[in-house]
This record gives structure tokens, C-alpha cells and sequence, in this order.
């Protein structure tokens, strides 16, 4: 009576079957009408034997039975594995979410002083073990770049600072194979490290419409490893794509599209995730905002299409355009991680990025660790078996008596979500207790982390390895 034994849960919905098909359709006619430039040898020469066209200026036109057939070749799940493991940390499937952080920031903003300045070494180490310790953290991007050092090191570093799995960025095809050789070393074979990925290659082509050498060649061997990639167009509504955001998403799509036939031209059934990071253009500032209403907006649309193709998808989240850790940013980082659970993008990244992508703050993915933790509560739902209805309890107890000592307020209450840096204490203990706001305890958290957290060691033959790598590549 009464008992249905479901969960209901919060959910969210954008697009109808109709809406999809639309975008897909329009993007096809983007392929074969207008094209895209593609400056890669192989790649043409992969795309000859098809029925696609190529014409001068190394345009290519899509027929669309072309790209039908690109999509069915892909898988619809991709585990991403701990490092040297096959423990699945992150699983892209569905709409199951995932959250990691971001690559490549100029600007580190140190939770010890406030000071805003270039990375160091030991800065981008501190955001890794970071990223490490916290549990709503479920994979690790490089977040600083270190003068000129170049991303092979980068990997390095975080190979041996997190166990947890690489979203990685390489300048071209050679720092790509010297990445895939340390993420093998540690696996302990090529095998092994296709079997249980512990990586994903994050490239882009450039909008409007073309594929550089450097982005096909890393995307053709990555198809030729079998190894998992993103291959992310970034274009910019108003700049880089019509400022209507539904031609935005249909031209990043034919972008997407055609990246993929290359990909499993090269290699069917390589592993792909479906993604986009379109932004927009703020023509007061001409700055590329992130969590923009416009901007979650297609972030939806990325993992609304990716189902609509039964792709894992990639997604943004955690990004705000404050450029300091205020009320500001945490108003943006709630809006952006609610509406990417609630959308469901599998890879959800740049947790920690400020000021519109060009600062790392770790104390902004401490923040950020927060909110998911409360919101995936949220996105839980409510269950509705027996003994979440509790009928027999709310007899036994009866009408004007309370609950606090039932054997079933034990038993469940340590199911609710606690904070782990949110107060609820009320007025006159938060006094007592110093009174401090949340952004003290922020940067005490955060300054804790990095102090103390040791993350798992990698073995010193592998770390010898991993150096004889770097040295010789």
C-alpha cells in the first residue's frame, strides 16, 4: 500500500527527439553544402577512398551517409581507470557525471596570501595533490602552465602526484607519443593501458570550420592507439560562430562530426567523447565569459546531442568569471554544477578556473568540492520504498511525540548530508567559535591540503622510467 520501491529524483530536460534531429540535420547540410578545411595529408588521404569531396584549398564536403556511418562505429560507455588499475574512477556512459578540474592557466591565485602571479612547479604540484585528496574530484587536468615547459612535463607531474585518472593537452603528434609512453610505463604495457585507460587526450579543432595539422594529427593517433579523446571545438558566439546560439551549436556539431569520421576512418570503433565548449563573447569587454546563461546553455545541448548519438560527452563547470574566490564565484559555480547534473555531462571540467579560464585557484575547487557533494544529495532524490515511508514508525510513535530517539532515526539519519566546510551553527556559537566567514575556513581548508596531503607513490622504477621518457623524447 502505498510502496513503490523507486527513487524519485530531480531531472531536467531541454530538447525533444524533434530538436535534436534538427541540429543534426543541420549540420549535416553544413557538411555537405558548405565543408570543412581539413590540413592533414593522412587525413585526406583516409577521406579520398570515401565518397566525400574534396575540392581546392583542402575543402572537404561530407556526404551524410558518411558521417551516419561514424556514428554508429564509436563505443557508448568509457571507463576511466586509477592509475596502473582497472578500478573505474569515472565511468562516461548515460548520465552519470564526473567532475575534474582545468588545463593551462596563466594565473595562479595562492590560497596562502591572495597573491595573483605565474605558476611555479611547485604551485601546479600543490593543485594536484589538491585535486588528489578531495572526493568529489574525480579526474585531474593540468591547471598551470610553467613558463615554457612543455606539456610532456606537465603529464609527468601529474602522473606522479594523483592516482586518479589524466585529462591530458599536448602541443602535436611527438608530445602525444611521449605521454602515451609514460601513461604505458605505469600501466605496464599498451594493452593494459587500453584496457583500463587512465588517460583522455582533450584537442580542438578551430573554428569556423577547419582541422589544423597539429589537431588531426594528435586526433588520427589517438584513433591508431585506441585510446580515449575529446576533440572539442571552442567556437565563440559572435566571434568564432553566428551569435544564435542554435547556429552556434549546429556549426560545433558539423565541427564535431567531421572530426569524428576522420577518427574512425582511421580506426572504427576507437573510443570518443562528444563535446563542445562554446562560449560567448561579451561585446563590452570582448571577453570569452564562462557561466553565462548562454554558456550553460550548451553545455546542455553538448550532452543532450551526445545521448541523441549514445556518446559519452564532455562538459564545463566550476568556472566563473569573478576573478577572486567571493559570492560571486560561488553563485556562478552553483549554477554551472547544478545544471551540469542535472544535464547529466559525463567529463565535466575546469572545477577551480576564475576570471573567465585565466586563473587556477585551489580554493575555488575546495569550494567547488563542496557544492557537488550537496548537490549530488540533492540529485539523489527521495526514496520511496517501506522503509523510507515509515508507516509502522510513524504509528508506533504517535500523534504528539517526537522522533529523536527511534530506532529508525538511528539507523538512517547519517544519510543526510553533513558540510564538511559550510556552518550551521547558529549565532551565538559561530561567535564563540571566531567568527569567521566562509572564506576563512575556505583558505584554512585549502592551505591544510596542500601542506598535508601525500598522494599514493608511484614505484621508483616506473618514476626512472617515466624520467628516462622525458629526457629521450
Amino acid at each position: 500500500m502505498g510502496f513503490c520501491n523507486t527513487i524519485a529524483a530531480p531531472h531536467f530536460s531541454m530538447f525533444s527527439r524533434e530538436h535534436c534531429e534538427a541540429i543534426h540535420t543541420a549540420s549535416l547540410e553544413i557538411l555537405r553544402r558548405t565543408g570543412v578545411r581539413i590540413y592533414h595529408d593522412e587525413a585526406l588521404k583516409l577521406l579520398s577512398k570515401t565518397n566525400a569531396v574534396t575540392i581546392k584549398d583542402n575543402l572537404v564536403r561530407f556526404q551524410p551517409g558518411l558521417v551516419e556511418w561514424a556514428l554508429q562505429q564509436p563505443p557508448s560507455r568509457i571507463p576511466l581507470c586509477k592509475r596502473g588499475s582497472n578500478e573505474v574512477i569515472a565511468s562516461l556512459e548515460g548520465s552519470e557525471v564526473s567532475f575534474g578540474t582545468g588545463s593551462d592557466c596563466l594565473t595562479y591565485l595562492d590560497p596562502r596570501n591572495g597573491e595573483r602571479r605565474k605558476f611555479t612547479v611547485e604551485d601546479v604540484i600543490d593543485c594536484i595533490h589538491v585535486a588528489d585528496m578531495l572526493p568529489e574530484i574525480q579526474f585531474c587536468m593540468s591547471m598551470g602552465v610553467i613558463g615554457d615547459s612543455p606539456y610532456r612535463k606537465q603529464f609527468a607531474l601529474m602522473l606522479q602526484h594523483t592516482s586518479k585518472p589524466i585529462v591530458f593537452v599536448c602541443d602535436d603528434r611527438a608530445d602525444c607519443e611521449a605521454i602515451i609512453a609514460m601513461a604505458t610505463a605505469v600501466a605496464g604495457g599498451i594493452e593494459k593501458l587500453r584496457i583500463n585507460p587512465s588517460l583522455l587526450l582533450y584537442s580542438e579543432p578551430s573554428s569556423p570550420l577547419c582541422h589544423s595539422e597539429t589537431a588531426v594529427g594528435k586526433l588520427l593517433y589517438m584513433a591508431e592507439q585506441n585510446l580515449p579523446i575529446v576533440y572539442s571545438p571552442a567556437p565563440v558566439q559572435g566571434g568564432t560562430a553566428t551569435v544564435s546560439l542554435a547556429g552556434a551549436i549546429a556549426m560545433a556539431n558539423a565541427e564535431i562530426l567531421s572530426g569524428l569520421v576522420m577518427h574512425q576512418l582511421k580506426r572504427p570503433g576507437a573510443p570518443w567523447v562528444y563535446g563542445s565548449g562554446m562560449h560567448q563573447l561579451d561585446m563590452m569587454t570582448s571577453i570569452c565569459v564562462y557561466t553565462s546563461p548562454e554558456f550553460v546553455l550548451a553545455r546542455v545541448a553538448v550532452a543532450e546531442m551526445g545521448r541523441f548519438y549514445r556518446l559519452p560527452t564532455w562538459g564545463y563547470a566550476g568556472d566563473v568569471n569573478s576573478c577572486v574566490i567571493d559570492e560571486q564565484a560561488a553563485t556562478e559555480a552553483t549554477f554551472s554544477i547544478m545544471a551540469a547534473l542535472l544535464a547529466g555531462n559525463n567529463l565535466t571540467h575546469d572545477i577551480g578556473y576564475a576570471e573567465s579560464g585565466k586563473t587556477m585557484s585551489p580554493e575555488m575547487i575546495v569550494l567547488c568540492d563542496e557544492i557537488i557533494s550537496m548537490l549530488r544529495h540533492f540529485m539523489a532524490g527521495i526514496t520511496m520504498d517501506k522503509e523510507s515511508l515509515a508507516l509502522d514508525v510513524i504509528h508506533e510513535v504517535g500523534p504528539g511525540h517526537d522522533f529523536l530517539m527511534s530506532e529508525h532515526t538511528l539507523k538512517n539519519y547519517r544519510r543526510m548530508w553533513r558540510p564538511n566546510l559550510f556552518s550551521r551553527l547558529d549565532g551565538e556559537q559561530w561567535a564563540k567559535k571566531g567568527s569567521k566567514r566562509t572564506g576563512e575556513h575556505l583558505r584554512e581548508k585549502t592551505v591544510s591540503i596542500i601542506e598535508s596531503h601525500k598522494p599514493e607513490p608511484l614505484d621508483d622504477s616506473v618514476v626512472a622510467e617515466i624520467e628516462y621518457i622525458l629526457k629521450n623524447s
